[in-house]
Parts: structure tokens; sequence; C-alpha cells
């Protein structure tokens, strides 16, 4: 099976707490449930990874592409002004897949530009937790 590392970023811990309105009502668990479930029907050995930490994203990023290794990221917060973050994946060796499980360009201005989504390979937004599905799709198909 090959290898997919699944990376979000800040806040996402709080899944299935913080505005359900907006984020639903599965947790961090839910999701990374239904990655492994999603992985094992495509043929991936999928690795979830959740952090608040800017630098440990940054080398999970450098993990990967030492590893030749796709990812499903969900940057959050760090979507909208994390140049180091975009550094690191504009250093990929394998496809990597932005997902957002809400719809960026439907919220608050300050999140309608994503400083990561010109070095990923693409983006997937909007579809709840069913944005790392498709993600997820997508990277079988490429690699």
């Amino acid at each position: 099976m090959r290898p997919v590392y699944v990376l979000s970023g800040p806040n996402l811990s709080r899944l299935g707490t913080r505005e359900p309105d907006v984020y639903g009502a599965e947790t961090l668990a839910d999701l990374a449930a239904l990655c492994r479930e999603t992985g094992r029907g495509l043929g991936l050995s999928v690795d979830v990874r959740q952090t608040d930490d800017e630098a440990e994203m940054i080398s999970w990023l450098h993990e990967a592409a030492d590893g030749r290794i796709p990812v499903v990221l969900n940057p959050a917060a760090f979507t909208h002004y994390s140049y180091a973050l975009r550094d690191a994946i504009a250093q990929r060796t394998a496809p990597l897949v932005e997902v957002h499980i809400s719809n960026p360009a439907a919220r608050e201005e300050f999140r309608h530009n994503s400083v990561v989504a010109g070095v990923a390979t693409g983006t997937i937004a909007g579809f709840g937790l069913r944005s790392y599905v498709l993600a997820l799709q997508a990277v079988a198909e490429l690699v």
C-alpha cells in the first residue's frame, strides 16, 4: 500500500466543538477513521497527523518531500499567511492536495487568499469531511 500523509493544521483538533455550524459535528478522530477507511479502499496507507505548531507542520512536509510521500493538507489558518509553509510545500516530490472543510471563498475576506494554493497540485474545499475523501481519491489517481 502506498503511504500518504493527511496533515491538519491549527485548531482542527477542536473539530466537533469548534463552530459546528461551519465545521460540522464530527471530531478529529472521526476524520482520521474516515481517511484511513477511504485510504484502505484506494490502496493507500494513511498516516493522519494534526498540529497547532507551524514548525512541526513544516518538518512533516520536509519528511514527505524526502520520502516522496503524497500529502493531503488542510493548512487551516496557515493557509492565509504562512510563507514558510508555502516554501516547504514548494519542495514537494509527490502530489499535494490542499483541502478545506468549509469554502474559504464564501467566508470572511481574510480567508479568501491562499498562499499555499499556487504550489499545491490542487485544492478541494467546501465539502465538509468529504473534502478529504475527494482529495484521497485524487491522490490515488495521481500516484
